[in-house]
């Protein structure tokens, strides 16, 4: 019955592909993930078996004789069976070793039925889609042999199928599905959380008096303007004069053009006197209009709260999604804002203007460094940019990592003499380089185990440069590259990895990271070295709450 339905040669292959999933990556997995994964797996691995044979088929090539096969796949059974009882044995101790790397306990306990239901479910699922596709190359390719050679009818059967189904997938289902996303967390976006209360002050972003209405502001924009430190809060680690920071955030309900919504956050930010700050950043956020706390709340301290910060919204979709859906539309607002900004900082005489810094985390980074032109401000350059956890579709940070100096690792390049890009971690390194920094610094904190930083089409037929050794501190050493395989483990890393690790791993940038990137690039002054270090205590303990 199994002959009968099933390929032997593609579960075999299936089988190992199974087992070689069971293996660790870069994030700790849950029981439904790794099932959809090994699953996944199974199916990718019973597509190879099976069209491995067609192959041989198609091209005539001699096969072994029916006994000598039956001999063959009874040993690569009980073989690749061997494989997958070792791996489901050794997984727990694989995730509970990934756990324990990244300091969480290691209690995990991975189910092996669980895992392997739904492995067998979404292998199912998976065959029955490839059914359809083939039932529908074979209905095309039949009905056009009537007017060519069959060869060609079966070509141009498989290319129209192709077409066909990648059209109802990509152009149907999944713009349904994001519509759907988008209007939820439209919703979400909208809701007032009671403890972000309208601001008194008039002078803060969103008063009665501001030009930006509160109403309008998004969630994520009421969270960025109320949970900042204030000049109290940053007074208790320094005898200096200190100051509440500015904080400025256009949301998407403000306007539905983007010039318009930057104009406005200009507005306000000379309303409220940021220009006449020391130091302004201009941070472009994550898909949703999240600011990272830790991000910002670290500089304004190390300047004592002579600092502006400026953002604008672009989507309400998680950054994956955004990452996918709307990149053109997040470049385009953060090429206003910067614009528009960058624009009324550059007429400022130069002796009296705040330092400038661009900031982005993860699709903020991306669109960041989509949002000036070298040649635009060659002349009259910025002072520097602190990008975080930067996506693998940036251009900027692919052709640095390509051309880095010979021997540094992909996963913390040097490039060249170190004067204008560094790179750190979660040990640092932007503290020091061949030559002294720049006027003009770009700067990247990237973890080894970020998956939205290191994953890369490529790495389901190559073995990418970042698993090579030496490896990043915080990547397994039982990790292995496998074909297909990593690929579909590293593409789930991606997609599910998001707050599944602490602070200091795979995603979730420590604020104390933060802090020592934006000490090293901005070099604040008028700190002594006790104030500096009970400091980077403070966001220590804050990170690991």
């Amino acid at each position: 019955m199994i002959k009968r339905y099933f390929s032997t040669t593609g579960l075999l292959i299936g089988t190992l592909f199974f087992a070689l999933s069971l293996s660790p990556t870069l994030i700790p997995r849950p029981d439904t993930v790794q099932g959809i994964i090994s699953g996944l797996a199974l199916a990718s691995g019973y597509g190879v078996g099976v069209f491995s044979i067609w192959i041989l088929k198609y091209f005539e090539l001699p096969q072994p004789k029916e006994k000598s096969q039956r001999i063959l796949q009874i040993a690569a059974g009980s073989f690749f069976l061997l494989i997958t009882v070792i791996s489901l044995w050794r997984t727990t101790i694989w995730q509970n070793s990934l756990r324990q790397l990244m300091g969480m306990e290691a209690d995990a306990f991975v189910q092996p039925v669980v895992v392997g239901l739904i492995a067998i479910v979404v292998f199912l699922a998976v065959l029955l889609i490839g059914r359809l596709f083939l039932i529908t190359k074979r209905f095309l390719a039949n009905k056009m042999e009537n007017y060519v050679p069959p060869r060609v009818s079966f070509v141009f059967g498989l290319i129209i199928t192709f077409i066909l189904f990648w059209l109802i997938i990509n152009g149907v289902l999944f713009s349904q599905l994001v519509r759907m996303a988008d209007s939820t967390y439209q919703q979400v976006d909208a809701l007032v959380e009671p403890d972000h209360e309208k601001p008194i002050n008039p002078m803060k972003t969103g008063s009665a008096e501001s030009i930006l209405s509160w109403d309008e502001m998004g969630r994520q924009g009421r969270r960025f303007l109320t949970e900042g430190p204030s000049a109290s809060d940053i007074q208790n680690f320094t005898d200096s004069t200190t100051m509440d920071p500015i904080r400025v955030y256009v949301g998407m309900h403000a306007s539905e053009d983007f010039n318009e919504r930057a104009d406005m956050a200009l507005q306000e930010m000379i309303r409220q006197g940021a220009f006449d700050r020391s130091i302004l950043i201009l941070i472009t956020p994550s898909g949703t209009g999240w600011v990272d706390p830790g991000a910002i709340e670290t500089v304004e301290y190390l300047h004592k709260g002579n600092i502006a910060s400026v953002a604008a919204q672009y989507s309400y979709l998680p950054s994956p999604l955004s990452l996918i859906a709307e990149e053109d539309y997040g470049s385009e607002m953060a090429r206003a804002l910067f614009q528009k900004v960058y624009g009324y900082w550059s007429s400022l005489p130069e002796s009296s203007r705040p330092e400038l810094y661009l900031h982005g985390l993860s699709l903020g980074a991306l669109n960041s460094d989509h949002s000036f032109d070298l040649y635009d401000i060659i002349s009259d350059p910025f002072h520097g940019v602190l990008w975080v956890g930067p996506p693998f579709r940036k251009t900027t940070w692919r052709t640095i990592t390509e051309n880095r100096n010979e021997g540094s690792p992909a996963w913390l390049p040097e490039f060249r003499d170190g004067s204008v890009v560094r790179f750190a971690n979660q040990n640092g390194g932007l503290e020091s380089g061949d030559a002294e920094w720049a006027s003009f610094r770009i700067a990247y904190l990237q973890y080894a185990s970020d998956p939205i930083t290191f994953f890369d089409t490529s790495i389901f037929t190559h073995e990418p440069d970042w698993m090579k050794s030496p490896r990043g501190p915080d990547v397994s050493l039982y990790l292995r590259w496998y074909p297909i395989v990593t690929g579909l483990q590293v593409a789930a890393d991606l997609l599910t990895g998001i707050g599944n690790t602490p602070p200091g791993y795979g995603h979730e940038y420590a604020a104390e990271h933060y802090y020592d990137s934006w000490l090293a690039l901005t070099e604040p002054t008028g700190w002594s070295t006790e104030e500096i270090a009970r400091l980077q205590q403070f966001f220590k303990n804050r990170s690991h709450r």
